[in-house]
């Protein structure tokens, strides 16, 4: 037998021993994503004691506290933002845990964000974006009276009361136009926020803000 096919039962050997680690990494990787996802926050404090980095992130780029944050388990993110999670990270579609917690509507969640220094007026989309787009009529006030922009565009032309309109949510409309929001502005193709609403068939209480 040649030394080099004696030796090979080694090289395999010690391959599959250095594997190992990495496996046990892997799995570790996904358990902490699973269980964040899940809110098994012992699982969670158990892993990064282990020595997971509390910043980790999945496929998409999505942090852990961005993950707890769209699933609404406030005290996961509470314990992840004591810990010194990073609260502006974004994902590879652009969002922060403060994007998806009002796209969500949870406004606890918000609150626990924008006091960890969550941006409020990021490029792009907004988290009042989110929340108009989908009718979060509390988070876009909470967001307002936390800082929130009423007049910036979306990437696609829209403000917050274009979004609110486009889908006929007049309460969280009305409230925009409370909070200040310009009604005349105009999206790409030249509509304002009441010819969206008028378009879905939407009504509005035309007594103009006080």
């Amino acid at each position: 037998m040649s030394n080099r096919l004696r030796f090979l039962p080694y090289i395999l050997l010690i391959s599959l021993v250095f594997s190992i680690p990495r496996a046990a990494i892997g799995g570790a990787y996904d358990d902490l994503l699973i269980a964040t996802e899940n809110g098994r926050h012992d699982v969670v404090i158990n892993l990064l004691s282990r020595g997971m980095d509390i910043n980790t992130i999945d496929a998409d780029g999505s942090s852990l506290l961005l993950v707890a944050s769209r699933a609404g388990h406030r005290p996961l993110v509470e314990m992840l933002l004591n810990n010194r999670a990073r609260v502006n990270l974004r994902n590879r579609f652009g969002d922060s845990a403060l994007h998806v917690a009002a796209s969500q509507g949870h406004l606890a969640i918000i609150e626990l964000l924008v006091a960890a220094g969550a941006e409020i007026n990021p490029t792009g989309w907004t988290p009042l974006h989110y929340a108009a787009y989908a009718g979060h009529t509390a988070v876009a006030e909470s967001l307002i009276a936390k800082g929130a922009k009423l007049d910036l565009r979306a990437p696609n032309g829209r403000t917050a009361l274009m979004l609110a309109a486009q889908n006929d949510h007049k309460s969280l409309y009305e409230a925009l136009r409370r909070g200040g929001a310009e009604t005349n502005l105009r999206d790409y193709d030249g509509k304002t926020a009441e010819t969206l609403l008028a378009e879905v068939g939407g009504k509005l209480n035309l007594k103009q803000p006080q």
